[in-house]
């Protein structure tokens, strides 16, 4: 006959991660409060099923545990263990140039890494993420954009300003195959965005959007999804405030990335892109902190003129000099390297 504890260990397989109580316990096994077989529950979970790892008493409240999530040791060194390559990936075009932009050279991706930009609005994220989804359109990405889609009628179509720019960006990238089906996905996803990643694709969201009294919600976002990209990839816009040094969601959002970017105005013009690399965990030359310049053209779906700049030399930064717009940035605060 099973005991009370191997029973125990057998209900507990499917439990594992959620909190059980005596109460119910008692209810699932037909056990008396006050019995004797009472008595041995509560020895077996306080004492034995504790040494085994298989709960932990919570403490906020006698008689309730949480079971444990049961792991195995990853063997690293496996005799069929797969190195996985560097991942296939195309940064955009400086359509001028008819080249990648040169962060690519630097920029080591490799798959399940997240790429995060902070923009601010109206500062060429959307232009970034389609110029992307252009470059690898091979693979067949997989778009998902707050102000991609819009509910009309009964069902989800095409956001008209988005439409506009694909058919703009249609000059130099094949957005359809020769039967005239999408060689790319849009979902119409605008929350609970790790339940519609579709695994081992180029998934871009631009953007998520979190309320302000809960910005640090953002950090599970991005472990939600990185947990759901499996041997994908994942590039993600986030909104910046103007003035501001980080995305809304500041350090969550730097905990999770593995290449973070941050776009900024340039200049007086709207066009015109100021692009730090804030972080890459893995580069083939130094990179973070690297300032490029850049300029949009044609109705959003171009960059062009792609060069690194650096801090002004005359005015240290600041934009001033001796009390004036300094005339070597003209108030850029960069200048061409």
């Amino acid at each position: 006959m099973e005991s009370l504890v191997d029973k125990l260990r057998d209900y507990f397989v499917d439990c594992q991660g959620r909190i059980v109580n005596l109460r119910d316990l008692r209810i699932t096994f037909k056990i008396e409060p006050g019995s004797s077989d009472d008595d041995l529950l509560r020895a077996h979970l306080s004492r034995t099923l504790v040494k085994e790892k298989i709960v932990v008493p919570l403490g906020r409240k006698d008689g309730e545990y949480k079971v444990i999530k049961q792991v195995k040791p990853v063997r690293v060194f496996a005799p069929d263990r797969v190195r996985r390559p560097i991942f296939d990936f195309r940064w955009p075009q400086d359509r001028e140039k008819g080249m990648e932009i040169e962060i690519g050279e630097k920029i080591i991706v490799r798959e399940g890494d997240l790429i995060t930009l902070g923009g601010v609005k109206s500062k060429g994220k959307t232009t970034v993420c389609l110029n992307i989804a252009a470059e690898n359109i091979e693979k067949s990405p997989i778009l998902m954009g707050n102000e991609y889609t819009r509910f009309i009628e009964g069902d989800y179509v095409p956001d008209p300003r988005f439409l506009n720019r694909l058919d703009l960006m249609s000059k130099w990238v094949e957005w359809t195959n020769g039967d005239g089906y999408d060689r790319f996905t849009l979902l119409p996803v605008k929350e609970d965005y790790a339940e519609h990643i579709v695994p081992d694709k180029i998934n871009i969201i631009d953007w998520i959007n979190i309320d302000a009294g809960q910005l640090y919600d953002i950090g599970k976002v991005l472990e939600g999804i990185k947990s759901a990209i499996g041997k994908g990839i994942l590039i993600v816009a986030l909104q910046k405030g103007e003035g501001a040094v980080n995305p809304r969601g500041g350090q969550f959002v730097r905990d999770f990335s593995d290449v973070e970017i941050l776009l900024d105005g340039y200049g007086k013009y709207d066009d015109d892109i100021l692009m730090t690399i804030k972080g890459c965990k893995e580069k083939s030359s130094p990179i973070v902190n690297k300032t490029y310049a850049y300029t949009i053209a044609n109705e959003g779906t171009e960059i062009t003129d792609f060069r690194e700049v650096v801090q002004c030399s005359s005015c240290k930064g600041s934009g001033y000099s001796h009390g004036s717009v300094c005339e070597n940035c003209l108030g850029k605060k960069y200048s061409d390297k």
